[in-house]
């Protein structure tokens, strides 16, 4: 056995499981849509961090479901690539895993109770959709996970959702410049999820998944995942020569290198050891892509 794949022992097993390298799918829409709010309302930091939190706790409680029901499906085993092992390697018992899940949810409904409380109670609808798509993404009979529509739900809801609301809980309204600066997020959340698919495609089809990767084939999907990266910097580059942006939010190019060599590695790489790094640098990039957009964002407001 690799050393990558060595059981993991302490804080460590409990961090793994929580897959880190896919928590900036929830923190980046959650500052990206804070910094459009600010251009309408002054910042409420505490419902900035309320609502930041529970989008970490959601997005960790999707990831221990994933690995419950993966486990449970007899799809995981001790030499998986990508997940975080506690069960397989770790010895963590399957219940445990699906308890600090379900835990994590409770936290999360608590805080979105609060944060109805302090802005409108019809985002208790919005939350619950968005936390039952978190569940039956790979739960339930049906996983949206291992369909080609993965990429789809975890693009809106991660991506586009989260961006709206925290502009929402900020401002209490939806411009149709929030919507329009959510789309690269959508896209660059679903190309977290399609890079995923993409490394497992092996396995994936053994079990008889039918990702978007499976479906299209992999030559195809790294194209589709290329053409994610491009569609998002372009996205940007014409709102700013139509007037819609100021060219501060051109600072987005400088992440620019992580997509390129993302998808260079899936070009040259099939082994799912061989493209890790590509997964850490597709979530690296939607985290820089938010981050430079919101600094653009941020430099645009105080000059």
């Amino acid at each position: 056995m690799t050393h990558s794949l060595q059981a993991d022992s302490g804080w460590r097993v409990w961090w793994q499981l929580t897959r880190p390298h896919t928590l900036t799918a929830s923190f980046a829409p959650v500052f990206l849509g804070t910094m459009i709010a600010l251009h309408y309302s002054p910042i409420d930091w505490i419902l900035f961090l309320a609502m930041l939190i529970a989008s970490l706790l959601i997005q960790a409680a999707t990831n221990m479901f994933n690995e419950y029901y993966d486990f449970a499906r007899g799809l995981d085993n001790e030499n998986s690539v990508g997940i975080g092992g506690a069960i397989v390697r770790n010895g963590v018992k399957p219940k445990t895993v699906l308890a600090l899940a379900l835990v994590f949810y409770g936290i999360a409904a608590v805080i979105g109770i609060y944060i109805c409380s302090q802005t409108s109670w019809w985002l208790l609808v919005v939350g619950a959709v968005s936390m039952a798509i978190g569940y039956f993404y790979t739960g339930g009979p049906y996983p949206i996970a291992y369909t080609p529509f993965g990429e789809l739900f975890s693009g809106v809801v991660m991506g586009y959702l989260i961006v709206i609301i925290a502009f929402y809980i900020q401002t209490e309204m939806v411009t149709v410049e929030a919507s329009l600066l959510a789309i690269p997020s959508t896209l660059l959340v679903a190309a977290i999820m399609l890079a995923n698919n993409i490394r497992d495609i092996v396995g994936d089809e053994a079990s008889g998944r039918k990702t978007l990767a499976i479906l299209v084939k992999r030559p195809t999907a790294v194209n589709i995942l290329m053409a994610f990266f491009i569609s998002a910097y372009t996205w940007i580059f014409v709102l700013v020569i139509l007037g819609t942006l100021t060219p501060w939010t051109l600072l987005v190019f400088l992440s620019v290198i992580k997509p390129i060599r993302v998808v260079q590695i899936f070009k040259h790489h099939t082994a799912p050891l061989k493209v890790m790094p590509a997964m850490k640098d597709t979530g690296k990039t939607n985290t820089l892509f938010a981050l430079l957009l919101g600094v653009g964002l941020l430099i645009e407001y105080l000059l």
